[in-house]
């Protein structure tokens, strides 16, 4: 079924008008939100512009099925990045707490601030950030810079 739609020279004018408007419009958020230009997009931004071009689409020549699944499919592949990079991001702080957790009773360096200290792990938590316990202090784990053979550096200790 094709349907065909035809615009008067004053429907034509007034959705013109409309569009000029509803641009100024969102190129005032745009500024007010203080929005980084580089900043990119996720999927939230993607569907919103997608519901507005749906919508506001020109009712001579609306947008082709083609056009559309291709949108469609990059709006999927979009979600599933995210999907991953989250998954991932989950996984490393998961990888991080096991690695704190098998350097209990080793010996490590530690950078804090401009001092490097040198003990054994204590203690450690197993959260997002993981500490170590040292010296009867917590540190991050991210502050490790090296973690020692305990057999060979228990005597220098």
């Amino acid at each position: 079924m094709s349907l065909m739609a035809v615009m008067n020279s004053q429907e034509i004018f007034d959705t013109a008008q409309w569009a000029e408007v509803e641009n100024r419009r969102l190129s005032q958020e745009f500024d007010q939100r203080k929005i980084d230009p580089n900043q990119s997009l996720g999927k939230d931004d993607f569907l919103r512009i997608l519901m507005t071009q749906l919508s506001n689409q020109d009712p001579t020549a609306p947008m082709q099925d083609n056009e559309f699944i291709a949108q469609m499919a990059q709006f999927s592949a979009l979600e599933q990045m995210t999907n991953m990079a989250s998954d991932f991001s989950r996984m490393a702080r998961m990888l991080q707490s096991s690695e704190a957790a098998t350097s209990l009773g080793q010996a490590v360096e530690i950078s804090a601030g401009d001092e490097m200290i040198r003990g054994i792990v204590e203690a450690v938590t197993r959260d997002e950030a993981p500490q170590v316990l040292v010296n009867g202090r917590l540190f991050g784990w991210e502050q490790v810079t090296k973690i020692i053979n305990t057999a060979k550096e228990n005597d220098t200790l």
